[in-house]
């Protein structure tokens, strides 16, 4: 509904209950050039920031332009893929490459999806939820610049190597070229609460028994070399931080100390975040393989705790119950130094979404402050080490 209504001379007024507008505006050359003038104008003054186009229509209370009257029977509001199906089951629109996988996959028709529904927006990737033949599935589609991001080939390497493994959300169809993938929803679970400990501990137990398997993939995520990377794919070639050469260059320092207490390579998920752990009553379910790759293990500890944003009296308990209250210095020292690099290397992967035009707030800064406060507290522990 709209604050305007139609008059007997066509215009539109002001009025506590308007008419419906159903987003169509055509204007007239001259129209449209007084318009453009009335934007500029706004432009100008801070307090339409956030404002509609339409803000520039306004003028003593009706609108510049005369309406244009439509019978409802004549419109038809789509807001949702079966809403179109209902509307014009042979649009052009219909023809799209997620619903052509679920279809070839489950051996359905695109009529047989119902109950489509956008997942919270993940940060590499984009999701839905739909309903077919009374089974819920998530269809998983690469978000911006995730070409660049991930490597598909090796995602499919660590489901294959998973797979005797029950921790993982078993593909139903996964494309090595584009990375769509299709699985089951796992009903009545729910994500780790980071804030919850006991939700946390049974999220720490099945990590420390991936990282007992000692599974093995024959490709490897190198933590430095990806800090580097991202930062290589920067459209502006610069950084949004002033002090990043500094920070950047304190965190390869910390470097020589992690490599020198490394104790063992196993496959580790590296996006070891809370929202990747699925709980349903005491069974942990692990999702999102795609960042995947040989690597300390110690490093999804880091990994969890800065996605968490946990503060070091956090940090130092996450660690207390993943290593059962046993937990040597030097590897307590050198999950803090992680804790600095992996801000630094997720800092760098905002910047390149940012770059993008995709902005993560505060998670972004909280990163690149844990790169700075982390490697100042290492520092203090390693003195002349560094």
């Amino acid at each position: 509904e709209s604050s305007y209504r139609i008059n007997r001379k066509c215009e539109l007024v002001k009025s506590k209950k308007g008419n419906r507008l159903i987003g169509l505006c055509y204007l007239t050359s001259q129209d449209a050039k007084m318009i453009r003038e009335r934007i500029d104008d706004l432009c100008s003054d801070s307090a339409y920031d956030r404002s509609f186009w339409e803000k520039a229509l306004e003028s003593n209370s009706k609108l510049c332009i005369l309406a244009k009257e439509i019978s409802d029977n004549d419109v038809i509001e789509i807001n949702t893929y079966e809403q179109l199906c209902t509307a014009d089951s042979k649009s052009d629109h219909l023809n799209n490459q997620a619903i052509d996988i679920i279809c070839k996959t489950l051996k359905i028709a695109p009529e047989d999806i119902h109950d489509i529904n956008t997942l919270k927006k993940g940060m590499t990737n984009r999701s839905f939820i739909f309903t077919a033949k009374g089974s819920r599935y998530i269809m998983r589609i690469p978000g911006e610049g995730t070409v660049h991001l991930i490597n598909r080939n090796n995602e499919c390497r660590n489901y294959s190597a998973l797979k005797e493994m029950a921790v993982v959300d078993e593909p139903l169809y996964i494309d090595s070229s584009n990375g769509y993938k299709l699985t089951r929803f796992i009903e009545g679970s729910h994500p780790c609460d980071a804030h919850n400990f006991s939700e946390v501990s049974l999220c720490m137990n099945k990590l420390r028994s991936l990282h007992e398997a000692n599974l093995c993939v024959d490709h490897e995520f190198s933590l430095f070399d990806q800090i580097e990377f991202y930062e290589s794919l920067w459209p502006n070639k610069a950084s949004a931080y002033s002090d990043y050469e500094t920070t950047k260059n304190n965190v390869m320092k910390l470097r020589k100390y992690i490599e020198l207490n490394i104790e063992k390579k196993t496959l580790c998920h590296i996006d070891a975040i809370p929202d990747n752990f699925l709980l349903k009553g005491n069974d942990v379910f692990m999702i999102d393989w795609e960042y995947s790759g040989m690597q300390d293990p110690h490093i999804d500890i880091a990994m969890f705790c800065i996605y968490s944003m946990y503060d070091q009296n956090e940090i130092d308990k996450l660690i207390d119950i993943y290593f059962k209250n046993n937990c040597p210095d030097n590897i307590r020292l050198k999950i803090y130094c992680y804790v600095s690099a992996c801000g630094l290397l997720w800092s760098n992967w905002c910047e390149y979404k940012y770059q993008l035009g995709i902005d993560f707030g505060e998670y972004s800064l909280k990163q690149y402050r844990y790169a700075k406060e982390y490697y100042r507290l290492a520092e203090k522990e390693l003195g002349e080490f560094l």
